[in-house]
């Protein structure tokens, strides 16, 4: 006969060694954040060139208003910011969005998107850039690959604590 205490051992050793084999290593993480951070600064260009993407908060809420049902991704951008109007806008954003099933995503490294986008010049102070705060993905006609593996992280990234997955661009 068996006891219970030693079924239970049993199933929770073999939980734990479940638990142990699903969840993703240190390297795996990083390699999955450059993947989606590489996929991601594709997209960006790409849509760009296919003028499929709006930029800048105010651009973004006036075409969110106008045609929400043609945006495929938000980006928000903020580097550590103590704006409040700025996290307010972002509060907005992220509820317009999740009320109308966009997928929306939060990034850290606005130098980057600078550089990516073309919007840096070293002659203009930090004011005068083009505002990269908000970056909305258009056209879903364009069945970009490289949107689609943002959009599986993002769904993967979806957290009970945190409803905006994060995801650090690293400036090259």
């Amino acid at each position: 006969m068996v006891s219970y205490q030693g079924v239970s051992r049993l199933f929770y050793s073999r939980i734990q060694q479940v638990l142990r084999a699903e969840e993703p290593t240190n390297d795996q993480l990083v390699m999955q954040m450059q993947s989606v951070s590489l996929a991601l600064e594709e997209l960006l260009v790409s849509s760009q060139e296919q003028n499929c993407l709006t930029v800048g908060i105010y651009e973004s809420a006036k075409f969110l208003n106008v045609d929400p049902d043609s945006v495929v991704l938000c980006v928000l951008a903020a580097d550590h910011e103590e704006d409040v109007a700025l996290q307010i806008h972002f509060t907005l954003l992220q509820s317009f969005c999740c009320n109308s099933g966009i997928t929306i995503l939060q990034v850290s490294g606005i130098q980057r998107l600078h550089q990516l986008l073309g919007a840096a010049d070293v002659n203009k102070d930090q004011d005068e850039r083009k505002d990269l705060h908000c970056l909305l993905v258009t056209n879903p006609q364009v069945n970009h690959c490289r949107l689609q593996e943002v959009g599986a992280y993002c769904q993967e990234s979806l957290r009970p604590d945190q409803w905006v997955p994060t995801l650090i661009l690293q400036e090259r």
